[in-house]
């Protein structure tokens, strides 16, 4: 077995921990969503989106690692290069959206908003 065989196997397995975190965190989120509402008579719509942004977050950051490694020592040719470019671009946009949707503010704007709530 070569040096590229291994790194091919271990950005395969990264990523397929990227997929298992979405999935399942998708499938925890779902669970507590539906306990909240049985147990409460309604769940908390806006804890379900926070806490699914944050798994897909995760599983995305998870994603571009294995891609990462793929690119860098398994296919390391221009072409190759120019997508991983063109994902990580992607998956940032989609994680900055992501981080905005969370936390209701922009990313730089969300220390002004905690010091406006600490103050009277």
């Amino acid at each position: 077995m070569d040096f590229e065989a291994v790194f091919a196997d271990v950005a395969r397995v990264i990523e397929g921990a990227g997929v298992v975190i979405m999935a399942v965190g998708l499938a925890v989120v779902l669970i507590r969503y539906a306990y909240d509402v049985v147990r409460k008579g309604s769940g908390s719509y806006q804890q379900l989106r926070v806490s699914l942004g944050r798994v897909i977050l995760l599983g995305l950051e998870i994603l571009i690692i294995g891609d990462i490694i793929r690119t860098i020592i398994v296919d390391t040719s221009l072409e190759s290069a120019l997508v991983l470019g063109l994902i990580v671009v992607i998956r940032i946009v989609l994680s900055f959206a992501l981080e905005v949707e969370i936390s209701g503010s922009w990313p730089w704007r969300a220390r002004q908003s905690e010091r406006g709530m600490m103050d009277p």
